[in-house]
């Protein structure tokens, strides 16, 4: 696993776990909601000021996003639609 899908992963894991939408989270991180969207979907390369923030307003410590997934663990699934936790 390439390191942008490792990052990809691990933030929907995280995020998903907390229960935050992708534009709570945004708002959270002062990070435009679509470019979550974009490193989720391992589409970008984030930045590690971005990933800072991103981990700042997750309460993680940045290195979690590099945490190499247990063998054979499913990719998290995206929350249901509708309104998360503000």
């Amino acid at each position: 696993m390439k390191g942008r899908e490792r990052i990809a992963r691990n933030l929907r894991r995280i995020r998903t776990d907390q229960g935050l939408s992708q534009e709570s989270l945004a708002v959270d991180a002062d990070v435009d909601r679509s470019y979550i969207s974009g490193i989720e979907n391992a589409g970008f390369n984030a930045t590690i000021d971005i990933l800072d923030r991103l981990a700042a307003a997750l309460g993680v410590d940045v290195a979690e996003f590099l945490m190499k997934p247990k063998a054979g663990s499913a990719a998290p699934k995206p929350l249901s639609p509708g309104r998360k936790r503000t």
